[in-house]
Formats: C-alpha cells, sequence, structure tokens
C-alpha cells in the first residue's frame, strides 16, 4: 500500500508542475488569438486573391480605421477647425501601451485623410489606416492595433468632445479591437463562471465538500496541459486561435472533465462498497470506466479533428484546440484524479463516506428510486416509448427549416454596446455606409473601362474609381488595374453581401479574370466557405464516430442506432432553436456556421451519454441477458449520466457571458440540446430501440445470454 500511495503522490506532483507551466500560457492565450474573416479565409477564395494581389498596388496590407464626428447639428467652421487639428496629430499620438517612443505614426499606411464632410453637413469622416502586417505584432500582451483605438478613442473624447463633436472610431479596425476587448479577461470570467456553476453543481450531486474540489483541480489541471500545448502552436502560427475557439477550449475541458470524473467517481464509490481495499476499489472502477472514458475521448477528438477538413482557418484552428482539450480532461481524469482519491482515501466522500456494506447496484431495477421506475417503464412499454419519443422529436425537428442562419451584420454580433457599432450607425444615417470598406476589382487594363461601367450602373454601388485612392493615377501592375467603389449599405450588413454576390456574376460577364474582393466579398467567401463545410465535415464525423462505436460495442446496429438517435436529437435541437431565437429572444439571425458548430458539440459530446449508457448495458448483458441488461444499465447509469449533463449544459451556458450573438446561440443550442439527450434520448429513445431489439441490438454478433432472459 505504500507503494500505491508513493505513486500517486508522484503522479500528484508530475500534475503541480504541469499546471505550473500551464497555467500561465492559459492567461497569455489572448495574445496569440486572430479575430479576422480575412486571417481565416483559404487562399483559394476570391476575395483572397484579390487581398493579394492589392497589394502591388499600394505597398502595404492595410487595416482601416474610420472616425465618424458628428455635431449637434450642422457642423460649423469652428468645428471643421477642431477636426482638421485632431486629424492633424494623430500620427503624433503616443502609444505608450507599446514602448515609450512609438506613435500611431510609427505603425501608419499612409497619411491620415483630412476631415470629409456629408452631404448633409452634420458630419465629418476621416480615415486612418493602419500598416495591416504591423497592426497584430505582439508587445507584452498588446498590439498596435487595440493601442491605436485606445489612443484614438481617449483622444477624440477629449479634443473633439471639447469642440461640440461626438467622435466614433469604427470600421474594420475598431470591430476587431471591440472583439479583442470582449475576449480580453476570458480566461478570467468565463473560467471562474464555468467553476462556479459545475462546483454547485457538484455540492449537490456528492453533498461532500471535498470531491467537488478534488473533480474541479482534475479539470483546472487538464486546461493546464492542454494551455501548455495550445499556447506555443499557435504563436508559433502552427494552428489558428481564435477567442471564440479559446472560450470553447475553456468549457470543452471543464465540461469534459467533470462528466469524466463524475463516471470514474461512481464507479469508485459502487466498488467501495464491496471493497476494504480503497486500492483495490480503485483498480475495479479503473477498468470499468478506462474503455467508456477513453471511447468517449477518442470518439470527440476524431471528431474535432475532422474540422481540419474545413476550409476556414478558424474552424480549423479549432480542431486541434478542442482536441488538445479534451485529451488532457482525459488524462487528468484517468490519472491525477484517481491518485488524489487514493491519497484522500474514503474521506474524499465525507460525510456521507460509503462502507463495506455489498449494496448492489442491481438493486436499483427492483427499487423505488427514479431511474429503476423509468427503467420498469422501459421494460413494460418498449415500442410505446421508442415511438411517442421519435415522435415529439420529429415535431420539435420540423421547424428546423425557420432556423435563419444566413449570416448577420456586425452591428448584431454584439449583445452590448460597442464604440464601433454605434458608430456604424452614425456613418450610415450621414455617408454611404460602406464608407471605409470598399469593394475592390482587379481587372486587365483594357477591361477596366467596362468594370467601371458595370459598377456606376450597379445598384447599391457608387463612386467607382480606378486606382488605390479618388483622384489618384490608376496603376497598371503585370497589365491590370485596381478598381475600387463604395457600398450604399453597411459593407457587413447581408445586403452588401448580396450587392456583392451579383456583382461578382455580372462582372463575369465582361471577363472571367476580373476579381472581386474587400471586406464584404470576404464575408460571403466564409459563408461559402461554410456551406461547404457543412457538406463535407458533418458525414466525416458521422463515419468517425459509428467506426469508434463499432470498435467499442463489437457491433454494427448499435452504433447505428446511437448515431441515428444523436442526429434526431440534434435535428430536433435546432427546430427547438429556431423557435426560440426567431420568437423569443427575437435574435436578427444566425451566423452560417452556427449549425456547424451545434453538430460538433451536441453529436460529438452528446455520443457521450449513449457510450456510458452502451458500455455498462453491454457489460450487464454478458451475465444477465441483453433485455435485463439494459434496464440495469439504465438504472445503474441514470443518476451519473444526467449529473454530467447538468454539468456540461451548465458549462456551455457560460458562454452567454460573453456579449457574442454566436457564443450566445451556440450556449442555448448545446445546453438545451444536451439536456434533451440525456433526459430523453439516453433515458427513453436509445434504452427502450435496444430492449425492443433485444440480442439483435449487438448483430453480427449475438451476447452468451440465458435463453430464459430473453
Amino acid at each position: 500500500m505504500f507503494r500505491v500511495r508513493a505513486f500517486a503522490a508522484l503522479a500528484v506532483l508530475v500534475w503541480l508542475a504541469i499546471s505550473g507551466v500551464g497555467g500561465p500560457l492559459i492567461g497569455r492565450l489572448s495574445e496569440v488569438q486572430k479575430n479576422d474573416n480575412s486571417s481565416f479565409l483559404p487562399a483559394s477564395a476570391e476575395s483572397t486573391a484579390v487581398a493579394d494581389d492589392a497589394r502591388a498596388f499600394s505597398d502595404k496590407a492595410t487595416l482601416p480605421f474610420i472616425i465618424v464626428m458628428e455635431g449637434k447639428g450642422t457642423v460649423t467652421s469652428k468645428e471643421k477647425a477642431a477636426a482638421t487639428r485632431f486629424t492633424s496629430a494623430v500620427s503624433a499620438t503616443p502609444l505608450p501601451g507599446l514602448e515609450a517612443d512609438k506613435t500611431i505614426g510609427d505603425f501608419l499606411a499612409g497619411p491620415v485623410s483630412p476631415p470629409i464632410p456629408s452631404a448633409d453637413g452634420k458630419a465629418l469622416l476621416a480615415v486612418v489606416t493602419l500598416d495591416g502586417d504591423r497592426a497584430n505584432d505582439a508587445y507584452a500582451g498588446t498590439s498596435p492595433l487595440f493601442e491605436t483605438t485606445k489612443e484614438l478613442r481617449a483622444s477624440a473624447a477629449t479634443t473633439l468632445t471639447a469642440a461640440g463633436l461626438t467622435a466614433y472610431v469604427t470600421g474594420p479596425g475598431g470591430t476587431i479591437a471591440d472583439f479583442v476587448t470582449v475576449f480580453q479577461g476570458i480566461d478570467g470570467l468565463l473560467l471562474g463562471v464555468a467553476l462556479v456553476v459545475v462546483f454547485v453543481i457538484l455540492l449537490i450531486v456528492y453533498r461532500s465538500p471535498v470531491l467537488p474540489i478534488v473533480v474541479l483541480l482534475s479539470a483546472v489541471f487538464g486546461l493546464a496541459l492542454a494551455g501548455a500545448v495550445v499556447f506555443p502552436l499557435a504563436k508559433s502560427g502552427a494552428i489558428d486561435l481564435s477567442g471564440q475557439s479559446q472560450g470553447i477550449l475553456f468549457i470543452l475541458v471543464v465540461g469534459a472533465a467533470t462528466d469524466y470524473a463524475l463516471l470514474l467517481v461512481s464507479r469508485y464509490k459502487e466498488e467501495l462498497h464491496d471493497a476494504d481495499s480503497t486500492w483495490v476499489a480503485m483498480r475495479r472502477a479503473w477498468r470499468g470506466a478506462v474503455a467508456p472514458i477513453l471511447a468517449s475521448g477518442a470518439t470527440v477528438i476524431l471528431g474535432l479533428l475532422c474540422l481540419l477538413l474545413s476550409d476556414l482557418g478558424s474552424t480549423k484552428g479549432l480542431g486541434p484546440v478542442g482536441a488538445l482539450g479534451i485529451a488532457g480532461a482525459v488524462a487528468s481524469a484517468l490519472t491525477f484524479l484517481p491518485a488524489v482519491l487514493l491519497l484522500v482515501g474514503r474521506r474524499a466522500f465525507w460525510p456521507l463516506v460509503p462502507h463495506v456494506d455489498h449494496a448492489h447496484q442491481a438493486d436499483k431495477v427492483d427499487g423505488a428510486g427514479l431511474w429503476g421506475r423509468v427503467a420498469r417503464m422501459v421494460g413494460q412499454h418498449p415500442r410505446r416509448t421508442w415511438v411517442l419519443t421519435l415522435v415529439g422529436l420529429a415535431v420539435a425537428a420540423s421547424f428546423l427549416p425557420t432556423l435563419k442562419a444566413d449570416g448577420v451584420s456586425q452591428t448584431d454580433t454584439f449583445l452590448k454596446t460597442t464604440e464601433s457599432v454605434t458608430g456604424q450607425k452614425v456613418l450610415a444615417r450621414h455617408f454611404p455606409a460602406g464608407s471605409g470598406s470598399p469593394i475592390q476589382v482587379i481587372t486587365p487594363e483594357g477591361k477596366a473601362d467596362a468594370v467601371l461601367s458595370r459598377l456606376s450602373s450597379e445598384p447599391g454601388v457608387k463612386d467607382p474609381y480606378a486606382g488605390a485612392a479618388p483622384g489618384a493615377p490608376a496603376r497598371v501592375v503585370d497589365g491590370r488595374v485596381l478598381v475600387q467603389a463604395t457600398l450604399t449599405d453597411p459593407a457587413d450588413s447581408p445586403t452588401a453581401t448580396r450587392v456583392v454576390e451579383r456583382l461578382r456574376t455580372d462582372l463575369d460577364a465582361v471577363g472571367p479574370e476580373v476579381l472581386v474582393g474587400g471586406e464584404t466579398a470576404a464575408q460571403l467567401d466564409v459563408r461559402a466557405a461554410t456551406d461547404r463545410d457543412l457538406r463535407v465535415i458533418i458525414p466525416a464525423i458521422l463515419l468517425v464516430i459509428f467506426l469508434v462505436l463499432a470498435l467499442l460495442l463489437r457491433s454494427l446496429l448499435a452504433p447505428l442506432l446511437l448515431v441515428a438517435a444523436n442526429v434526431v436529437s440534434f435535428a430536433a435541437t435546432l427546430g427547438v432553436s429556431a423557435v426560440v431565437f426567431n420568437h423569443v429572444f427575437h435574435f436578427p439571425g444566425a451566423d452560417p456556421a452556427t449549425p456547424l458548430y451545434g453538430f460538433v458539440f451536441l453529436v460529438a459530446l452528446g455520443i457521450d451519454y449513449s457510450i456510458f449508457l452502451m458500455t455498462r448495458v453491454r457489460e450487464e448483458s454478458q451475465t444477465v441477458g441483453t433485455r435485463r441488461g439494459v434496464l440495469l444499465g439504465l438504472a445503474v447509469t441514470g443518476g451519473v449520466i444526467t449529473s454530467a449533463g447538468v454539468v456540461l449544459a451548465s458549462t456551455f451556458s457560460a458562454l452567454a457571458v460573453l456579449p457574442l450573438l454566436f457564443l450566445a446561440q451556440i450556449a442555448f443550442i448545446v445546453a438545451f440540446g444536451v439536456l434533451l439527450d440525456t433526459l430523453v434520448v439516453r433515458s427513453l429513445l436509445v434504452p427502450s430501440v435496444a430492449y425492443d431489439l433485444g440480442p439483435r441490438v449487438w448483430w453480427p454478433r449475438r451476447e452468451p445470454v440465458p435463453a430464459s432472459t430473453d
């Protein structure tokens, strides 16, 4: 026993060392984030080709800020003079957050534009263009992009407000900076909320002050291990990390590690009722839990790695980021957690310490407990149970076509007021809404006039010109010319996207070599890549899950049943989500990637509970027969799996603390879907179908069960 404790203590020390390395890196993940669409687009996208070609016409890649200055009425000459002084001083504005001698001018891609008056005379506009290649350089946890936004807003507030103007820093630069602000401190706020929620649930489940702390330490150490690997990979550019991926990483690790811990602790507690030695009890529990935990982890990891098939860097980056997180959770649950439980002994369950009384879980089937009653109902009316459950899920799934997932504008992306959103609205009141984010067209020199003519007649487009700026001479590079124009609608709106889509079709008639790019075109290409990902990734994930389940259960029919049940559950979840989003929360729409992300988390994670159930059913079926094994597996896993589902749903709900529409919708979809899968699919649909099928569920194999039981 001394040797066992020594190995357990050594394992804990190793995990403490891992935490010492990975913990600080978790806090620095925001330093290596990318949050703009263009950095995630594939090289084959038309907007990517235009962005690459456009660099030949201006010496640098650019990232524009738009400063909108609104007066209380018509802008006076005094206010215009104040605005001119402000724009003239921009380049000399210091950036103390970087280095003592750095100014905004050190990172500009060109001169700051003078104030441009609006047609109604009530506002002014200035454009500050950063060098896009240097805007995201790392400076001790910050960047020129973020510091420029901060100093522009501070300077405008002190200088222009006194002159009677209200200024807003918006445009692509301001929007990205607001995303950075939203995700700043994500490691503290989101992780803190998730851990508090899980701690409260575990207190209720275990009714012990010790076990929740041990389980949460397991989750935190798993996250530290993931951070130790993710940070250097993201810093080197081997993987792309976005703010959304970082938030999802935290939630995945906390939720998965807690689920695995619940399963292991439940088996350990079972064995403590039969074994005097905690080592013997842990050895039996570990052997019983290791297969479903590894199978669950492998399913989620392989499902997430299917995201590497994505054309989008953000989605592709989430694959290895999430997979590394799940690997950390599995490693911690199977090594750190049992080591601590062995060191603490039975006292971990205080004050409800389990003693050797040979109370068996099998008694639950015939007892008065909740899950015993559910199991008996399934056994008495299996076909009625699965038919009614399937009909209910089908009704919910019928609302799926009403889910609006064709994109939303940037002004609808944030769930709280941000300066970039407010500034975009002010910009749209006084200027063409697409100002500062022009359409960019690369065309052969001989077709430039035809392109300009087509742009001039295109609804939703105005003021086309050839060259890097209005009035500047057009440069010819390799026989091609850059043509630009302004959208009348906000560049990030669905309406503008439709204009660019139509424009690409019209300009194809001018020549297939005419390419359309710009911010709006990049959003259109993101949507196209997401649609392609849905067609490719979803079948890949389903195939991977089926193969893992077939190996685990040594069956073909049972995995097919589990995969089909989870697909139906996912469809029902999206149907309910559509109703809630449209008629309860009144959301304007959803990101095109929302269904894909929802599918990955619900199917890859939701299959866990069916794995936990069916591995126990298979284990029990070898001694008591399939039908009795189904009821026993349902009765003995009901409590722990339901607790795990509640924990995972609550953990994903923590994403709602971040004021972004996408994450709020993912939080609802996953939380509701996990509860639906836990309380309905795994509790009623799967066991009732399995019971109805009997030994045939293991086809093409047949379990060696007593004939009398089936």
